[in-house]
Parts: C-alpha cells; sequence; structure tokens
C-alpha cells in the first residue's frame, strides 16, 4: 500500500550524514511538524538538521487526507468538554495560525492549494446530538460555522456544519518546498538514519544513530509519537489507523471537504494528480494492533464509497497512524521528565495540518526564546475527563498485553502461514512471528522491543503491529513506526 502523495512526490534530495558535527538544533523526524520547526529555526540563524529514519514524509504527512482546515469533526466540542471554552477558543487560534502560516508558506513558495468549503455532518440522530455539540462549541470559541442540512452529498444527513474558505493540498510538494529552503538556509536534511536515544552531556544534547552521534543545543522529537519513553508519551497517547483510497471520478462528486461523526466514520475530499481527478475517500480507524482483519477495513471502505458516489475502482489504498490525546489537545513543549532541552510535540488527533505546524511556531519560539503565542493551550493541565481516559487506554493496553501473551504462547503450528498471511505461534516456549511475503517465510520473535506487547498481523499491509503503543514492523522484522527504535529480533 503506497499513498497517492508519496507516488506522486516530487523529487526531495538528501544530504550525507556526518557523524561528530555539532548543530544548534536537531530535529528527529521529516514530516511537516519538523521540516516546518526546522525552516524557522533556520531563518533565524541556526545550524539545523533534520534527521529522518526512512524517507521525507514516508509516515503521517505522507499519508494524511492533506485538509488544511479549522472545522475538525468534534474535535472543538470535545476539547471544550475535557477543559472549558477558553481552552477551546486557544486551541481554535492555535490551530489558525498554523493555518495562516501554511498558506502563506504555500504562496510565498509556489506550492498550489485550493480554497474547499470544509462539512462536518451526521447521517443519525445520535450523530446529530454530537453536531450540535459541535456548533455550540465552534462558535463559542470564535469559530462561525453555519449549520445546515443541505449538502452536495448523495443521501439525506440529519445535520451538517459548513465552514468556508478552508484548504487542501498536496502535502508531500508543500515538504519538498520546506526542504528546499531548509537547505537554501544551509540547513541539513538526513534520510535512512534512525536516532535510537538522545542523552544529555557536558558538551550538549548527544543524538545517538548506528552510523554515529550528533551533538545539540535542542533537540525536537516530530515523530507522531516521540521516542523517548521518559516523557511518559506513550502512556496519555492512543494510537489510532485509518485507511485511505483514492477512486478515479466517472461523474460528479462532492467538491467540499467532509467528515461524517458517525462511526464508522467517513472523510471524503477530491484531488487531482497526474492529470486524473480522484475521489479520496477515507475512514474506518481502530487502535492499532488490536483489529484482526485489516482488509475488510479497506475493503468496506471500497464498497460504501462505489456505492454512493460515481467513481471506478480504486487505484491507491493507504493507511495512517494518529495519536489520540488524552487531555484531547496535544502536547508541546519540553520532555517533563529529564527534558531538559528536548522537545517534544505529539497527539494531533488525525489534525497535523494545522496542529503541526502550530506546534512548530510554539516550539521555534521557545528554542528562540521569543514570546510563545501557544502558552495558553500547551501548558501542563489534567481535568477529571484526562484522568478517566488515561485510566481507561491503560487499562485496555494492560489487557492486551495479558491476552497478547496467552494466545502468543498458546499456539502451535508445523505449516508456514500461506502467501499474505502471519500468526504468532509457540516456539520454545516464547512467542514467534511467522508470516510469508512475496513467497518468502520468515520467523521474527513476537515480542515488541519497546514494552513487550505481543505482536498482531496486519493484513491489509503485510505488516506486524504492537496493540499497546503502537509501534510497527515490516514483515522482515525492521521499524516502521514508534515508538520503538530497534527491529524485531530473530526467533
Amino acid at each position: 500500500m503506497e499513498s497517492l502523495w508519496l507516488d506522486t512526490s516530487p523529487a526531495i534530495p538528501a544530504d550525507p550524514f556526518a557523524p561528530g558535527t555539532v548543530y544548534d538544533t536537531v530535529v528527529v523526524g521529516a514530516g511537516l511538524t519538523g521540516l516546518t520547526t526546522a525552516v524557522m529555526l533556520a531563518r533565524r540563524g541556526q545550524r539545523v538538521a533534520v534527521l529522518e529514519a526512512r524517507r521525507t514524509g514516508a509516515v503521517t504527512t505522507g499519508n494524511t487526507t492533506a485538509k488544511i482546515s479549522l472545522l475538525q469533526g468534534s474535535v472543538v466540542s470535545e476539547v471544550a468538554r475535557h477543559h472549558d471554552t477558553g481552552t477551546a477558543a486557544a486551541y481554535v487560534a492555535a490551530n489558525r495560525r498554523g493555518q495562516e502560516w501554511l498558506l502563506g508558506f504555500c504562496d510565498a513558495s509556489g506550492v498550489g492549494y485550493e480554497i474547499r468549503d470544509a462539512w462536518t455532518y451526521a447521517a443519525t440522530e445520535q450523530g446529530a446530538a454530537a453536531v450540535a455539540q459541535e456548533r455550540d462549541a465552534c462558535r463559542a470559541a470564535g469559530l462561525p460555522v453555519e449549520s445546515t442540512t443541505e449538502t452536495e452529498l448523495p443521501f439525506p444527513v440529519q445535520a451538517a456544519l459548513r465552514l468556508p474558505g478552508q484548504a487542501q493540498f498536496h502535502p508531500l510538494e508543500a515538504l519538498a518546498a520546506l526542504a528546499s529552503e531548509l537547505k537554501s538556509l544551509s540547513g541539513t536534511l538526513v534520510e535512512g538514519v534512525r536516532v535510537t536515544e538522545v542523552h544529555h552531556t557536558d558538551a550538549g544534547v548527544r543524538v545517538v544513530t548506528r552510523p554515529g552521534d550528533v551533538l545539540a543545543a535542542q533537540v525536537v522529537l516530530a515523530t507522531g509519537i516521540p521516542i523517548l519513553d521518559r516523557g511518559g508519551y506513550f502512556a496519555v497517547v492512543k494510537p489510532q489507523r485509518s485507511y485511505a483510497s483514492a477512486f478515479p471520478v466517472t461523474g460528479d462528486v462532492p467538491e467540499g471537504m467532509y467528515l461524517s461523526v458517525d462511526s464508522p466514520s467517513r472523510s471524503l475530499r477530491t484531488v487531482t494528480a497526474g492529470g486524473t481527478k480522484y475521489l479520496l475517500a477515507g475512514g474506518n480507524g481502530h487502535p492499532v494492533g488490536r483489529e484482526p482483519h485489516t482488509r475488510d477495513k479497506v475493503n468496506g471502505l471500497h464498497e460504501w464509497t462505489r456505492e454512493h458516489f460515481a467513481v471506478d475502482a480504486a487505484r491507491y489504498d493507504w493507511s495512517a497512524q494518529d495519536y489520540q490525546p488524552a487531555s484531547a489537545v496535544p502536547y508541546v513543549g519540553e520532555l517533563p521528565v529529564l527534558g531538559k532541552n528536548i522537545y517534544a510535540a505529539t497527539g494531533f488527533n488525525k489534525w497535523g495540518m494545522t496542529n503541526g505546524v502550530a506546534a512548530a511556531i510554539t516550539l521555534a519560539a521557545r528554542i528562540l526564546g521569543e514570546p510563545d503565542p501557544g502558552k495558553d493551550l500547551y501548558k501542563t493541565r489534567v481535568s477529571v475527563p484526562d484522568a478517566v481516559t488515561t485510566v481507561q487506554n491503560n487499562a485496555e493496553v494492560g489487557l492486551q498485553m495479558i491476552s497478547g501473551w496467552a494466545q502468543g504462547i498458546a499456539r502451535t503450528t508445523e505449516a508456514d502461514p500461506p502467501e499474505g498471511l502471519g500468526v504468532v505461534v509457540r516456539e520454545s516456549g516464547s512467542p514467534v512471528a511467522v508470516c510469508t511475503v512475496n513467497g518468502v517465510t520468515t520467523r521474527r520473535s513476537a515480542i515488541c522491543p519497546h514494552l513487550h506487547g505481543v505482536l498482531s498481523w496486519n493484513d491489509a499491509e503485510a505488516s506486524w503491529d504492537c496493540p499497546l503503543h503502537g509501534s510497527r514492523f515490516s514483515a522482515d522484522g525492521e521499524v516502521l513506526e514508534g515508538p520503538a527504535v530497534k527491529g524485531l529480533d530473530p526467533a
């Protein structure tokens, strides 16, 4: 599975890695948050390096639906429910800053985007109640949404919200422009180098990689979920995986950006690439590693889209990983434990195009010692709903740990799995991950090296996924997504 964005990405040249180099700031992760932060710092004269374990945009940014929208489903009402109207207003203001900066950058850099109406809708009475709550929360937070039941959708809705003047774009074109500006400012972008540890020394903050170490005064972890456990972020965010497909258009389709509040969620937008117009449909999300047949999620998305819209069979299928924060707002700032001069940003809750840039604005301001426009949003706060969500999420993790180990040591088999399938079996008393992909059967330890959860097979993407904290591994055991920083051990 590869996204339309990654398949049609412009070339993004990388630089060689130079172990032993000293930088002002090292940014870990070459997605939108990481590259935006790097450019902001480089503009102020800092010597900056971005270290990416895979390729630029390979993880969330390259697999997003790429909506640059302030209307975000039911997020604003969720923030208000967890906190108050003031916090919801601060959240909207931060996202507006992120949106304005990103569109301004696109204008200045020649990156195209399209202005579209954003829609939140419900097809059920229960969903309509959620839409009403979102309407009230948005208006109280200063977001002038319009309430209606008239949409472009080919089926009736119980309620809908509309926010004109939002945007959509090709996220890899934006990353290519950011990378180009970074290089013009003498910044460095390195691909294929995975950071495995960051720690303080007398000389500064040491960034550890397999090819060698570099030093920096500050480090920014822009890796989706931070790779350092001492921040404790793995305990306060819930990894979610959702799916998207791009269908060539054969007739009239909605031109707005749509998102349902009903379950399963449905996301729609159009995109033109390579001379073909596509309808991009997304949804069917679930906690990472906790769905036995992920391929069914993709097939269900296909069936729903082709039932309702004039499209051909899907030409692209892909999936993205996002992190749902227990506090309902992102976590941005220095690590809370032994984190002086080590910064992180996570918990964008599927809205990284605006939240990611808003986080970069705050990170750059704090590193440069300038006034932080996000200080009212990203301050430490714990509400009763935050605590309840954290307890629930970690109770689910505990159950997954117990059930995973029980199942992982219960099953034995002598037969290799058929093509495209993976199973966890007991060998010598330990759970072993066995899969067959492209005719090759591979055996690896089924124990996640992060906190020792037992992995699950993802049959849509031929990967091993951890149901505890969302680490993912390729069929041959290489790390795809953290918080794990090393691959699977041999069986």
